[in-house]
Parts: C-alpha cells; sequence; structure tokens
C-alpha cells in the first residue's frame, strides 16, 4: 500500500498541530500564565497566518489545514495570556490605590 505525498503532511500536520493542545489544556485550567511568552505567542500567531495564506495561495491541503487548526489553539492561548495581563495590571492598580499615597 502506497501512502500518498500529501498524507505524509497530514500526518505531520496532525502531530504538530496537537502539539500544543497540552499548552492549551493547561493554559485554560491554570490561573498562572506567567511562563507563557507574550512576543512569542504575537510572532508564532502571526507566522502561522503567513503559513495558512500560503498554503490557500498554493492549494496545499495538510498546510491549510494544519494553520488553521494551530491559529486557533495557539490563539487561545495568546487570548488567555492578554486576560492574565490585564487582570494582573487591574490587581496591581487596585492594591497601590487601595494601599493610599506613599
Amino acid at each position: 500500500m502506497l501512502i500518498s505525498v500529501d498524507m505524509f503532511g497530514y500526518i505531520g500536520a496532525t502531530l504538530t498541530t496537537f502539539a500544543f493542545l497540552p499548552q492549551v489544556i493547561l493554559a485554560w485550567r491554570s490561573d498562572n500564565l506567567s511562563g507563557i511568552s507574550l512576543p512569542m505567542y504575537l510572532i508564532f500567531v502571526a507566522g502561522t497566518c503567513f503559513w495558512l495564506t500560503f498554503g490557500i495561495l498554493a492549494h496545499i491541503g495538510p498546510t491549510i489545514a494544519a494553520n488553521t487548526v494551530t491559529i486557533v489553539l495557539s490563539s487561545s492561548v495568546l487570548f488567555l495570556k492578554i486576560r492574565d495581563m490585564r487582570r494582573s495590571k487591574k490587581i496591581s492598580e487596585h492594591h497601590d490605590v487601595a494601599s493610599g499615597p506613599r
């Protein structure tokens, strides 16, 4: 049985894309996202958007499929990181106001 070239792409895409799943699950369950790098996820999501665009323009199914799912997964971690940073900032500002002038 011969495996098509696209099948290799889909298998590789599935493995590398779903490698993000543990990070996404951990991020959703955790209140501490301090170990998540905001610049890394911003750059990664932007790069993945370019890969998706490339796949669409070149009509490469595995690239389209993998990057679509990867954008959803990595964007969810990015959203959680930004939300966590905003919450931390609000808590810090509230603490500063509650402490009074120094």
